[in-house]
């Protein structure tokens, strides 16, 4: 009976080649950071993730740091629906307190009196859902990005707070610190930069 054979996906140029037997890579200059898929993988990984790579190429294990972050776009999205889950939240608790309360200019004043509760709630539900095991909180979980440290693991509780009360900085003056990530690299906003901290998405070829 035989073993079955395993053919390697090689991205060359950009461009994804082969398929390729395991012999064959050596006659393709594949570097640690080539990006290859074999069969039954979802997604690409680099060369040196691969045990039998780096026992063919000679190649070490390197954690690999993110390379892949989230536009500002992306991040905008997920604060909008953060936002509209709380907020409906917030209704359907006034809805509920409505029927305690009869006389209309109570019910306007009590609905009123929580708004400025909203960015509050927001700043509590962020910290902790971000310093999660998701990492993320709904709206980032469906754009599919997440916030991790500089070397794309998770982060603490302390680290979570502290870069979500950051933010002030990145607010004032006219949202600078946001509209920044449009000049870094890494797209970091200036509360990222303050709290090391970076917004990852997953990497797509």
């Amino acid at each position: 009976m035989q073993s079955e054979v395993t053919e390697y996906t090689v991205v060359i140029n950009g461009k994804p080649e082969g398929p390729y037997l395991l012999e064959q890579l050596k006659t393709l200059n594949i570097q640690p950071g080539t990006f290859i898929r074999k069969p039954g993988m979802d997604d690409y990984k680099e060369a040196h993730e691969f045990p039998e790579l780096r026992e063919l190429l000679g190649f070490r294990f390197q954690k690999t740091a993110p390379q892949y972050f989230a536009s500002f776009d992306q991040r905008l999205l997920a604060s909008v629906i953060d936002y509209f889950f709380i907020t409906t939240a917030y209704v359907l608790i006034i809805l509920v307190s409505f029927i305690f309360i009869d006389e209309k200019t109570q019910r306007v004043a009590v609905a009123l009196a929580g708004l400025p509760l909203l960015p509050f709630a927001k700043f509590i539900y962020s910290s902790v859902a971000e310093a999660s095991e998701k990492q993320a909180t709904i709206g980032k979980r469906l754009v599919n990005i997440k916030v991790s440290d500089l070397g794309g693991n998770r982060i603490s509780s302390g680290n979570a707070f502290g870069r979500n009360a950051a933010k002030v900085f990145s607010a004032v003056p006219f949202f600078f610190g946001y509209l920044y990530s449009f000049l870094n690299k890494k797209q970091q906003c200036f509360h990222d930069m303050i709290a090391n901290t970076l917004v990852i998405k997953d990497r797509l070829i």
